[in-house]
């Protein structure tokens, strides 16, 4: 049950943004420019270096909902599971295994981000750019998962809604969509 009161038709992450409009709007923009702005990386891959820090944090609502927009984006499922259990051995490539070293070194502390990191990265093709968005999306994931985790938000266990929630990330981005909160009022209403 979450410490403040959220709209119970709204779980995880969603509510709290709700509840604060002004908060969350920063908070969206930036993630949209990062996860499905112009980038040299996929939106496939920056949904796994999100997936795989809010897997380390173990915040099951963004670890799921993030899994599930991977998935799409990927076209199958294999891929993020691997990620989440051992990136180094998953079937990604060489710059992406490299980034997702930094963006766990990130998810632990940033300092433990090295120069041997960053370099790794480099050799394996990671522009600067694309080196910073990795740093920036797993900051942005641990600010996620502890504001999902420290309200104690509503996490759903069905399937179906990450399903669905995955589907509505992938088509609509992070922006608010009025009309799709309208439609989840219905729904519960229903």
């Amino acid at each position: 049950m979450p410490y403040i009161p959220l709209e119970s038709h709204l779980p995880g992450i969603t509510g709290l943004l709700e509840y604060r409009q002004d908060t969350a709007q920063p908070i969206r923009e930036l993630t949209q420019i990062l996860l499905r702005g112009e980038s040299t990386l996929t939106e496939g891959e920056r949904e796994l270096i999100a997936t795989l820090v809010s897997s380390q944090n173990q915040c099951k609502f963004c670890t799921t909902a993030h899994t599930a927009a991977a998935n799409i984006l990927l076209g199958e499922t294999e891929t993020c599971e691997m990620v989440k259990k051992d990136f180094e051995s998953a079937p990604v490539s060489e710059k992406m295994k490299a980034l997702l070293a930094i963006a766990s070194h990130v998810q632990q502390n940033g300092k433990n981000v090295t120069a041997q990191d960053v370099e790794r990265a480099k050799v394996a093709g990671a522009s600067d750019r694309e080196i910073h968005d990795t740093v920036l999306i797993a900051a942005l994931f641990c600010l996620y998962n502890k504001y999902v985790d420290g309200l104690a938000s509503v996490t759903p266990t069905e399937p179906a809604f990450y399903e669905k929630l995955g589907q509505r990330i992938t088509t609509n981005g992070y922006n608010r969509v009025p009309a799709i909160y309208e439609q989840l009022k219905k729904e519960a209403l229903a």
